[in-house]
């Protein structure tokens, strides 16, 4: 009996063990390849600056484009927000007609659910869109001032 403990006990510590340093190997792994990423962001971004932003040379056709976007002379933020927004309102339609589904799953409170359901579906969109408008209140705001600040 107590052989058969002790092998147990030596088996389990050395299952542990090796979880352990697999782990621990994979851990290793990971700071590694944060470090090489972080290096390799920092020297790439180092040379787009001095390959296109501090470059003086006129650039045409797609290098450009590539050259107006990295600098910043093109922006897609506004659109951006147009698909969050867009993603956003589905998303909430979407979820309302969970507190339907709920009622079958679960079987909850019919009224609560159909209340939730009407809560979410009429409140759910205008909370969206109050957000979606103050992004781009904020927006116009920066581009009206790059404006005046371009004059």
């Amino acid at each position: 009996m107590n052989d058969t403990l002790n092998s147990l006990m030596y088996q389990t510590t050395n299952q542990m063990n090796n979880a352990m340093n697999s782990s621990a190997g994979a851990m290793q792994g990971i700071v590694i390849w944060s470090i090489v990423a972080t290096v390799l962001a920092i020297l790439g971004a180092i040379f787009i600056y001095f390959m296109f932003i501090k470059s003086k040379s006129d650039f045409k056709g797609s290098l450009k484009t590539l050259h107006d976007y990295l600098s910043g002379d093109i922006i897609h933020i506004e659109s951006l927000a147009k698909m969050f927004y867009y993603t956003g309102l589905i998303y909430v339609i979407l979820t309302s007609i969970n507190s339907l589904i709920e009622i079958g799953i679960t079987g909850s409170n019919v009224g609560m659910c159909i209340v939730s359901f009407f809560f979410q579906l009429l409140l759910g969109p205008i909370v969206v869109r109050f957000i979606f408008e103050i992004v781009m209140m904020f927006i116009r705001i920066w581009k009206n001032t790059d404006k005046m600040a371009k004059k």
